[in-house]
């Protein structure tokens, strides 16, 4: 790979897990079934209230977001053969799929979600056909799609995470590095192998201490190795930390319903890197991820807020001012022209037929 592909104007490039969601309800709390003497050997079975069956997987998700916003992005991962309705859903939210493997003899990855009253969660992972994405040439997707301004590498399978890193390295492409869920798999070196020279870093504030306390890194020298550190918070917003600068940290505007929070943190995200690509100050490119990531909050399934621009205005507006919303509406489409609403995924073949993958 050259460094022509890259280019400042280029697309955004989204590497990840493309999934398929079962979120499930727990009316009760799930951390009052845990019985502290009895934490070595745990047996728990929950009944819940409800299923939904959506669209999912972080890259996935991210590069809808990014396609609500207009910047139609290239989804680059591995899915199964029960992905065509699917790949439909993206194009149609404005997520160019080019880069996308189709693996038929493999079903696309599974995410299966318990989340409480309160909130917590407890969520297991199938790979299926993602265990194949390190097959994907990045050099040959770019060369069909055009050169690209910067790669997100979000959690995927790790041999894809870390080819996708060493792609952009070669070639000199700016990368952000999310390695999210699968930090708790990777060993400490190979996470600083795969965030050393990220232009961005996103963690969650549990993923933060578990990247520090598995690579033996200080924040100031995760900070040397990077250009920008985001952090998201919750209820409490975002905090971005810059070597050598003093941290900016906003707060997210108010949801006007809570429906569920898988998610949310991939709609940050979306939001943050469409005002990264527009140029905004790195304060108002994270009040875009916080507003996008409390439409996800609003919503049930990763993908299914409704955003519409006039709307997303005026609560930019209303949350942080006027200038606030001043500054993104020339970056935001005229109207959506795409689909924010649609009806659950499918839950396709099931993951134990025969030729479904084993692997962990």
């Amino acid at each position: 790979m050259t460094s022509t592909a890259y280019d400042p104007a280029g697309r955004i490039v989204v590497s990840g897990s493309i999934a398929t969601d079962h979120l499930m309800e727990f009316p009760g709390s799930i951390a009052e079934q845990l019985l502290p003497d009895r934490l070595d050997r745990v047996s728990l079975s929950f009944l819940v209230g409800g299923l939904e069956v959506r669209r999912g997987g972080v890259g996935a998700n991210i590069a809808v977001g990014l396609g609500r916003l207009g910047l139609a992005p290239v989804l680059v991962g591995a899915a199964g053969a029960d992905h065509a309705e699917y790949d439909a859903w993206l194009r149609a939210n404005g997520v160019d799929t080019t880069g996308v493997l189709t693996v038929p003899e493999l079903f696309t990855a599974r995410f299966l979600c318990t989340t409480d009253r309160e909130q917590n969660q407890i969520a297991s992972f199938y790979p299926g056909a993602m265990a194949r994405a390190a097959e994907i040439d990045l050099a040959g997707v770019l060369a069909r799609t055009g050169p690209a301004r910067l790669v997100l590498v979000g959690p995927d399978d790790p041999a894809a995470m870390r080819r996708r890193t060493e792609e952009c390295r070669r070639a000199g492409i700016p990368f952000a590095a999310d390695p999210s869920q699968q930090l708790a798999r990777l060993d400490g070196e190979e996470i600083a192998q795969l965030v050393g020279g990220a232009e961005l870093l996103f963690t969650n504030a549990y993923e933060r201490e578990l990247l520090l306390r598995k690579t033996g890194l200080t924040a100031e020298q995760v900070l040397g190795r990077v250009g920008s550190w985001i952090t998201t918070l919750g209820a409490d917003g975002v905090r971005i930390e810059r070597r050598g600068a003093p941290p900016v940290h906003t707060a997210p505007p108010p949801e006007r319903t809570l429906a569920d929070p898988t998610g949310v943190g991939d709609a940050f995200r979306a939001g943050f890197l469409a005002g990264t690509v527009w140029r905004l100050p790195v304060l108002a490119a994270a009040r875009v991820g916080c507003l996008l990531a409390t439409l996800a909050l609003e919503a049930v399934g990763t993908q299914e807020y409704r955003f519409d621009p006039a709307d997303f205005l005026h609560r930019l507006a209303e949350a942080y001012g006027p200038a606030a919303a001043a500054a993104v509406r020339p970056h935001l489409p005229a109207r959506s022209g795409i689909r924010s609403k649609g009806n659950p995924a499918p839950a396709g073949p099931s993951s134990n037929s025969s030729t479904a993958a084993a692997g962990t």
